[in-house]
This record gives C-alpha cells, structure tokens and sequence, in this order.
C-alpha cells in the first residue's frame, strides 16, 4: 500500500495477483481493511489541509510533472499492465499513452479557472468562488485501471482535493507504481494514496467514512448502488459509471466491409470487457445476411494468445469466472433459440496459455432485442446481432434497454446521423467509429449506468463545490429597522 510512504498493512495479510494468460501468481499485495483505510484517509486529510492552499499555478506544475513521468514510463507500465490484466500489449500502449494527457488536460483546468459574478443590485456585488471538496475515494475497476484512474485522480488532484485509491483486488499493480510516481513528481505526502483489498474489506469502508467527501465510482451496477445509498446517508458528492450495453446501429447505406470492421473493433476490443462495448448490433433487414457473413469472417482472423506478443489482437479474459460467465451466456443464447454463428467456446491454446482465462469472439445470430443475451451485460467476447426494418424502429430497439452509457451509428448519410444521434438514450454517441474519447470529452451515461461524469471539464468541477460571496458596495451603513423600506430592499 501507499499512503504517503509504502507500508505493510495492519494485519499483515496478502492477496495473490494473478495473470490472466496463464493463471500464474505474480505478485502479492497486501490485504488491506478498515484499518488501513483509517489510516489512509488521516493522511489525506492531513495533507489536505496545506494542498488544498498551494497556488493553482504550483499545483499544475507538479501534475504537469507527473504526467511527464507517465509518459517515461510508459513502456513499463503498459507492459506491467498488459501482465495484470491480459490485454494485448498493444491495446494497452494505446489506452496508457492518453493518460499523460487528462493530467495535463486538468491541469490546464487549475491554470484557466476564472470566478463569474452575478448581480447582487446596485449596491452589492456578487460572486462565485471554487473550492476543493477534501479526501476524495476513487475506486477503480479491473479493465481500465491506469486510465480510468487518471480520470478520478487527475481532476481531483488538480482542483485541490487530495485522494485514496482503491484499486481493484484484481488489478492493483499499475495503481501501486503510480503512487511512486507521484512521490518522484514531488507530490508531497498524502496527497495520493492507494489501499489495496478486497471491496468488503476495502472499498466499503472508504465510502462510508466520515471524512471523505467524494466518492468517484466505476464497477457494476449493484456495487454502485450500494455506494450510492453510503454516500446519500452522508449527504456527500458521488459520481458513477456502471456499465452499459451498447446498441450499434448499422444501416443499409453503410459500407459491408468497413461497417464489419467497425462493429468487430467495437465488440472485441479488451475481449469485451469494456462498459462501452458494441455488444448489440442492430442490422437493417436488407443487409443482414452480406453484414453478417463479412462479420464473420472479419471475427474469425482475430488472433487470440499470448497478450505480451504484439502480434495478439485479443487476450484473456480477468478471471476463471469471466470466461464461465461467457460461456453460460452462449448457453442462454442457444436456450433462447438464437444461433452461434462463431466462436462459443475457449480456443485451444499452446501452454503454458491452455491455462488461462480465454474466450473465443462469439456471435450470437438470429436474435432479437428482447433475449437475455441481447438485454444483460456480459463484460466479455460475447455479441448478438438483431434486425430492424427503419430509423423508427433502429432507434425504438436501440433506446429499448436499461442502460444509456455509449451507442453508435454506421451510415454514410449525414442528416440521419445527427437525427438519430439526437434521438439515442445514452452520454456518448460514435458515427462511423466507436471507443473514441479525449480528456475534453465528458465520459457518462444516462439510465443504469450512473450519473455525473468523467473527464471533461464536468468532473473537474464536479471535485468542486461552490460558494456564493456577496459584498455590500454602498457607501453608507446598514440600517434596516430605521431607513425606508423601499432603501432596505435595494
């Protein structure tokens, strides 16, 4: 753990960190529980009280240095990562190289922050004025944990809060090498903590503790209501993101081939374990049977093994359970009366990768929108593809789900992507793209998976609370029981 030095925990338990590529311990992180978490907000709550007044332009320059050292050290944190959680090394160069960026992006926010004024009357002025929150816990899932924890901390830290970090029990390794970053950046002392754990053990603890004053969320839709009702019980600041399943629309004036390759980057991308994977595609009637036989094939090229050879296109799933998880869905899906069209099993791999936790890309066909492999998320290779006659029902079936994270539309007609664009239940919109995103870029959905936002100057602010000053400017005293009433009102 890290909390403001490295220390053992309480207890002196530890966790085994596996592998997912061949199920392999390798490393163990201490166990962390309520103690520690004690322990950890103390010390952020120290530290708050003398970050929160360091100079906005010390404070970026600081995160500014971070994010330089992120960048060093990108090889060995994409590597360690790519250990950890068994994405292929060249999906997670890609996804760790932006996150030098939302430091800077954030700390640009601290630099360019300007207070607004407001009419108070003539002889009054008024003004709003920013302020950081306090300790703020940002807890972390498995598939995102560098970048989606540069989301939570880069814009608390620039506002002036300080954190604790709870990485997943999965995932902790990367979370663990940044806190050391941070100290080399010269970010003093408590201001970045990280306790590792279980969630019970952990991440409960953190979020009904009295003196954190945030709590940034991304994990499953049940978790996340759990800490919901914590963080109401407190009347404190709580952002969420709890996944999603992404409908992707694919009409008939789209291309085959490139709507094939689109849709399959969308659906396959970190084996599926993204909250915004195109897990449910929705072909026009017209098209279905030339889209699904490009699909197909482009599907059955993906090359599965070894997520450290940069030659894998896709890797392990996190864990043993995962992949059952991805299995019992395909089950589900033939019960249901929808057909495999590819995939539906693990691969056969060469040892010591036999071991691991792999899933081959699967494409449920002949669904339709209302099965439970087309309505649940799965979080793995796993995707259905249905039909819809026109743009009514492309949007009546897309909007037809319990979430509203991410959705996106193929179609070389421009008036119809903005038209249905507007009319999509969901944060985020791709056309002719999917997965995109930019630290300007707000990062949230509607619905099942939350509320507020990350990234964007909307999570900036939103480690912010605001106060409202109001100065009487008028030259001659208050006298509010001896002037006229019409002067005591203006």
């Amino acid at each position: 753990m890290m909390i403001g030095a490295e220390h053992e925990t309480r207890s002196g338990e530890t966790l085994d960190v596996l592998t997912p590529s061949t199920g392999e311990v390798i490393a163990r992180v201490p166990a962390g529980d309520a103690t520690d978490v004690d322990l950890a907000v103390a010390r952020a709550k120290e530290a708050f009280a003398t970050w929160s007044r360091v100079p906005a332009a010390q404070r970026a320059k600081l995160i500014n240095r971070l994010a330089d050292l992120v960048d060093e050290r990108l090889p060995e944190l994409f590597e360690l990562e790519t250990s950890n959680n068994g994405r292929p090394i060249v999906e997670t160069r890609a996804q760790l190289s932006m996150a030098g960026g939302i430091y800077r992006y954030n700390a640009a926010l601290a630099l360019t922050e300007r207070g607004e004024t407001f009419d108070a009357g003539p002889q009054h002025h008024g003004y709003l004025q920013r302020s950081p929150l306090g300790v703020c816990g940002v807890i972390v899932p498995f598939n995102h944990p560098f970048l989606i924890m540069a989301r939570g901390v880069a814009p608390a830290l620039a506002a002036g809060n300080t954190v604790v970090v709870k990485p997943s029990e999965l995932t902790p390794l990367t979370a663990l090498r940044f806190a050391r970053l941070a100290a080399e950046a010269g970010i003093p002392d408590g201001v970045v903590n990280v306790v590792t754990g279980l969630g019970p053990a952990v991440g409960a603890p953190l979020t009904r503790h009295p003196d954190v004053k945030k709590i940034e969320f991304t994990g499953g839709a049940g978790t996340g209501r759990q800490v919901a009702v914590a963080a109401a019980e407190r009347f404190v600041s709580y952002s969420a993101e709890l996944g999603g399943k992404t409908p992707v629309l694919v009409f008939d004036d789209a291309g085959v081939e490139e709507a094939a390759r689109g849709c399959a980057f969308a659906a396959f991308i970190a084996a599926g374990q993204t909250c915004v994977c195109g897990s449910r595609i929705l072909v026009q009637e017209s098209m279905y049977d030339a889209f699904v036989s490009a699909l197909v094939e482009q599907t059955g090229a993906i090359g599965i093994g070894d997520p450290a050879d940069r030659a894998t296109q896709m890797g392990p799933l996190i864990s043993a359970a995962a992949r059952d998880r991805s299995a019992a869905y395909t089950a589900i899906a033939r019960d249901e009366g929808a057909t495999i069209l590819t995939g539906g099993a693990p691969p056969r791999l060469d040892a010591p990768f036999d071991r691991g936790f792999f899933f081959a890309p699967t494409i449920v066909g002949n669904a339709t929108n209302g099965m439970r492999c087309a309505q649940e998320e799965i979080f793995g290779p796993v995707i259905v593809v249905a039909t819809f006659r026109d743009e009514a029902d492309a949007i009546r079936q897309a909007n037809d789900i319990p979430f509203g994270l991410g959705a996106a539309i193929w179609t070389r007609d421009v008036a119809r992507a903005h038209r249905v664009a507007g009319r999509i239940e969901a944060g985020m919109v791709w056309v002719n793209d999917h997965h995109r995103t930019a630290p300007a870029m707000p990062w949230g959905g509607v619905k099942d998976p939350g509320f507020g936002k990350q990234s964007g100057r909307e999570a900036y602010d939103s480690f912010t609370t605001v106060k409202a000053v109001v100065v009487r400017t008028a030259p001659d005293p208050v006298d509010w029981y001896g002037s006229d009433p019409h002067d005591r009102l203006n």
